[in-house]
């Protein structure tokens, strides 16, 4: 089994949505559901990096993110009507860069949220990520003035020569200036994203890269293996994966926890008692509310977004369709969960984090036993089971990106792979 498969950070993927028909009412879509995560898209980049594979387009004009603001609160307005319940446990603002705003447009933004959505970002987790570019102390002053508790900054390599190979054309003076940025604005937790498996990469100036990511003490710490998506700078060129990835991410995770981090997921690493927990969010119970085009909303039953695209061109296109609408009540593209498949989203969400799952709130939820519903016997030896959870194993954890796709439903795979890709 090869280890690296595809990243799993939701199911199912947004390549198994479709065009919903009828399109229902979110006031239907939301009956009775807890909203618990609140996640804002702002689809803009100053630039594009040669494996991103994110909704984002480079070089918005002014009067563009302008008009994106007015959109995001007819939307935002529009949703909040239609739920029963704003008690939010946590929310982020992603991208794109949400830093690609100005100071004052970052300032609109918690205007907004916090006016339409009837919360009040300052008293629940709050993340937000940055690039070194957009990392400047009159943004990072308004993060941190407006109760910003994480804020996580793309850095990929310290090394020069690599962060050009991935595309990500950028100084190691910027860097370091947007680093020490973020820690003298006071927001309580640093994450730093790196990545390994970049061309020339050795395992040499990887410890480096750590090393110096460390400089920092940062609370938490993503390690992303490179991926050659399609329609991405890199996935262009057809160049092969690095063979050496699996020896730099077990390099990775060991060097970081002899630092004394804690590993929480194949990429996730954290400091113990850093404070840098998502708060009361459970990710396999609780429902999330998704504003902007580029962004998924879920509850229990559906999962739905806008038109999803990787190409500039259909980027653009569906970002100038987004602002010119008005019609936020209903769902437009998604994917209705079976009672299998939130069984098997319930399982995946569970079982590629370190503390595996939870046999009791499995059985709790489902009436049943995971190990009956899906036995998974050719991951056994991955596997460490006991009366109360299903966990993996360090190498199970390193196949992680292996074992969440084998674990997609017949259904999930065909409509991805029968996916239009734009």
């Amino acid at each position: 089994m090869r280890p690296y498969e595809g990243y799993v950070y939701a199911y199912p993927h947004k390549t198994a949505y479709r065009p919903l028909d009828p399109r229902p009412h979110l006031k239907e879509v939301w009956a009775g559901e807890h909203p618990g995560a609140l996640y804002v898209h702002i689809p803009f980049c100053e630039m594009r990096c040669g494996f991103c594979n994110l909704f984002t387009r480079t070089g918005a004009p002014e009067e563009l993110v302008a008009a994106y603001l007015d959109t995001l609160e007819r939307q935002a307005r529009q949703v909040r009507d239609a739920l029963e319940e704003t008690a939010f446990t946590t929310a982020a603002f992603g991208g794109g860069t949400p830093t690609y705003l100005s100071a004052g447009e970052l300032e609109r933004l918690f205007d907004l949220t916090e006016r339409a959505m009837g919360v009040d970002l300052a008293r629940i987790p709050l993340s937000v990520e940055t690039s070194p570019a957009t990392a400047t102390p009159d943004r990072l002053s308004v993060l941190a003035g407006r109760g910003t508790s994480r804020v996580s900054i793309g850095v990929q390599s310290f090394v020069d020569a690599e962060a050009r190979a991935a595309v990500r054309p950028q100084k190691r003076a910027e860097v370091d200036a947007a680093l020490d940025a973020i820690r003298d604005c006071g927001v309580p937790v640093l994450n730093i994203d790196l990545i390994y498996g970049i061309d020339g990469q050795t395992p040499s100036s990887w410890l480096y890269s750590l090393d110096t990511a460390l400089g920092w003490r940062p609370e938490e710490l993503y390690l992303y293996p490179l991926y050659v998506r399609p329609l991405t700078g890199l996935g262009k060129q057809g160049r092969a994966w690095d063979d050496q990835r699996l020896e730099l991410y077990r390099l990775g995770r060991d060097h970081l926890l002899g630092a004394g981090y804690e590993q929480v997921s194949m990429r996730m690493f954290r400091l113990p008692g850093s404070g840098a927990a998502g708060g009361d969010h459970c990710c396999q119970t609780d429902g999330m509310v998704g504003l902007g085009c580029g962004a998924r909303s879920y509850t229990s039953g559906l999962h739905y977004s806008f038109e999803y695209a990787v190409g500039a061109r259909h980027v653009r296109s569906i970002i100038d369709d987004y602002v010119a609408r008005d019609d936020f009540d209903v769902a437009n593209v998604g994917f209705v969960l079976s009672p299998d498949e939130r069984r098997r989203r319930h399982l995946l969400q569970s079982l590629l984090r370190a503390e595996g799952m939870s046999r009791r709130l499995y059985a709790d939820r489902f009436g049943t036993d995971v190990l009956d519903d899906f036995p998974l016997r050719e991951f056994r030896p991955w596997l460490t089971v006991s009366e109360e959870t299903v966990r993996l194993t360090p190498e199970g954890l390193a196949h992680s990106d292996a074992i969440g796709p084998a674990l997609f439903s017949p259904e999930v795979r065909r409509l991805m792979e029968t996916y239009a890709a734009c």
